[in-house]
């Protein structure tokens, strides 16, 4: 029920914002493009659990966004993304002096579709982006150590690649924009989470769940044209 109950959140709180935004005076639109860069931390939730830490990644990409009423607009991006998941065997029966390292490092190009809703004035503005995104893998890299061991409860993740290249999810979170003369300079927090998997998960398979949760900060640059 988690993953139905987000989207129809997600279709509700944008429906909310549409509708106060229609309801507002006339309003002349803007348009804005530019890019933004920043940094990522995410991990897996596994079904059966793996212990992790959150592995720190990089994001960056082009940002597309259109204000079309008072307090309300869109923004289309396209990112280059990393994120994946970081083992932690601090907990685990393991050698002291083992000194285990797994990590697994993917590569996505993302297109999220956001709801852009903004409070404030002329120079300095409040903002919450919210709504649906995919993404597609390009590539993973694995750093480890383990030369074979097996201290998770459950290790094949150790050397199974992706199965699915394709990912979908909702993202969003809060910001703020400050609004100068040579562009506008927004400061983005924001949460993913994917509502699909990246391994196979039918009852046969090892694994039941495998999706990814991404926490990132990014700086965007936005210069308006009309």
């Amino acid at each position: 029920m988690m993953k139905p109950g987000l989207v129809l959140l997600s279709g509700l709180l944008s429906f909310a914002a549409v509708s106060g935004g229609r309801a507002q005076h006339s309003f002349r639109p803007e348009w804005a493009v530019g890019a933004s860069g920043g940094v990522t931390f995410s991990s897996v939730g596994f079904s059966p659990k793996v212990q992790e830490d959150m592995l720190r990644g990089y994001l960056g990409g082009l940002t597309l966004r259109w204000i079309t009423e008072k307090s309300l607009g869109l923004q289309v991006e396209l990112n280059f993304k990393q994120q994946g998941w970081k083992e932690n065997f601090d907990e685990l029966d393991v050698p002291e002096d083992a000194n285990y390292r797994f990590q697994r490092r993917m590569n996505y190009v993302e297109l999220p579709f956001m709801t852009h809703i903004y409070f404030g004035g002329d120079r300095i503005r409040f903002f919450v982006n919210l709504g649906p995104q995919a993404g597609f893998l390009l590539g993973e890299r694995t750093e480890e150590n383990l030369n074979g061991a097996t201290p998770q409860n459950i290790n094949s993740q150790h050397t199974m690649p992706a199965d699915k290249r394709f990912e979908w999810g909702i993202g969003g979170g809060p910001g703020l924009e400050l609004r100068t003369p040579v562009g506008y300079f927004l400061l983005e927090g924001r949460y993913y989470y994917a509502l699909s998997d990246f391994y196979n998960t039918r009852h046969q398979d090892v694994f039941s769940k495998a999706s990814s949760q991404v926490i990132s900060a990014r700086l965007t640059w936005l210069v308006p044209f009309r």
